[in-house]
């Protein structure tokens, strides 16, 4: 279930998305799968190469790409979402979500 993101905010993220720029959206989020994660990033680029080459630096590997056919993305939690916001310097994010 997610929550703690602003209309603006998804709509800006999807406009980034399809332009083929990589783009952060980071929400609020509760998954019994994932115990102790209540946040996830979503890294998110309808280019693919560049989303892959993108997600290489940082050993995600390109199965972990939620296919979305809009919206392609990795989706960040825990320890991996922290390290690479932090970065990426999106400091907005790990400020808004406590996750400095």
């Amino acid at each position: 279930m997610a929550f703690g993101v602003k209309r603006e905010e998804l709509m800006a993220w999807k406009a980034k998305v399809k332009h083929g720029e990589i783009a952060f959206l980071t929400h609020y989020w509760l998954d019994q799968r994932f115990p102790g994660c209540d946040t996830v990033t979503k890294v998110g680029c309808s280019d693919l190469d560049k989303l892959i080459a993108w997600g290489k630096q940082y050993q995600l590997d390109k199965r972990w790409i939620h296919d979305d056919p809009k919206y392609p993305h990795f989706d960040l939690f825990g320890e991996r979402q922290r390290a690479i916001l932090l970065h990426e310097e999106q400091w907005k994010q790990l400020e808004r979500f406590n996750l400095l």
